[in-house]
């Protein structure tokens, strides 16, 4: 087991909504305000889960930012969200993205941190405005998304919590089933007007990616489970990532039957990074999650990718 502790958490959602559909296929969805950045998305998560630390803000060791899509190309996000939040503080600063399961990579990773003593207390965030980035012309991801922010502080805890297993893995022949091709080097923003404006707004083939997934997941998640030594029974509660109305098609394909996950996608739908890490505080906030209580923290992303931690808490 590698140490690691959840000593606070804080998540924003924005109160904006607008919905889609109409009587029992309504569906609601939270979109920031024009007026909001996303850097005031994440710098408000990572206050809030701070001040549940009950630690300084410049006490942090290190600042991960865990998004799909950052604030801008350079600096890192993590820096910036410092600049916001702990400016003060001697701490390293950088992005971790495996997309929309870069919290899972990121805790992963900050683990590794703590374990060997490297660090005494990390700040992970995500979040991400997808809506900024939708087609509406594609109503399946148009329709599908919310923007949220979320982030915990991670402390070494007293010994008896910490990652027990981690697994990730890229299949890169579905690489293009979801992307965002525009604003970096392959199609920088300079080239916006002489381009193809829908290399710039996210792009999903819903079913191809849905299918690929399915076909995977099986025996990624029995290489987990053989790898962890764990079972279906170790764990208390699966919080896999939102990424569809399809998760429970997923939950059966592998093996994790109607109540021991959480399914929130009709409420809130897919908020990418932020999905993963939400939806722990909000078990964490209401109960469904206690101290000592092992949790699968899992999902699917662009690339495609399959990842898969098992925390003690």
């Amino acid at each position: 087991m590698k140490h690691c502790a959840i000593a606070g958490w804080g998540t924003v959602l924005p109160e904006r909504t607008v919905t889609f559909g109409s009587g029992d296929r309504t569906v609601t969805r939270h979109r920031i305000a024009d007026d909001v950045s996303h850097l005031d998305m994440l710098a408000g998560a990572a206050e809030r889960a701070i001040a549940h630390a009950g630690i300084a803000a410049d006490d942090l060791d290190l600042v991960l930012a865990a998004c799909a899509a950052g604030v801008q190309p350079i600096p890192c996000t993590a820096a910036l969200v410092q600049e916001r939040v702990a400016p003060g503080a001697r701490a390293a600063a950088f992005d971790v993205n495996s997309t929309c399961t870069s919290f899972v990579t990121a805790l992963d990773v900050a683990s590794r941190y703590l374990e060997d003593g490297d660090h005494e207390r990390v700040l992970v965030v995500s979040g991400d405005v997808g809506s900024r980035f939708l087609d509406p012309a594609q109503r399946e991801s148009a329709e599908l998304f919310s923007d949220a922010a979320a982030a915990v502080v991670l402390t070494r805890g007293d010994g008896t919590q910490g990652v027990l297993s981690a697994l990730q893995q890229t299949w890169p022949e579905h690489a293009h089933d979801t992307e965002l091709r525009g604003g970096l080097s392959r199609f920088p923003a300079q080239a916006f007007a002489d381009g193809d404006p829908a290399d710039y707004l996210f792009d999903m083939h819903g079913r191809r990616a849905l299918m690929g997934m399915l076909r995977v997941l099986p025996g990624f998640f029995e290489r987990f489970f053989t790898r962890s030594g764990l079972t279906l029974d170790d764990v208390d509660l699966v919080v896999p990532h939102q990424a569809s109305g399809a998760l429970g098609i997923a939950m059966r394909r592998i093996g994790i039957p109607e109540g021991k996950y959480v399914d929130a996608v009709a409420e809130y739908g897919n908020m990418v990074s932020s999905s993963v890490p939400y939806t722990l505080a909000r078990c964490l906030d209401d109960g469904r999650l206690r101290r000592g209580d092992t949790v699968l923290l899992c999902g699917t992303a662009a690339g495609l990718t399959a990842n898969a931690l098992a925390l003690r808490l």
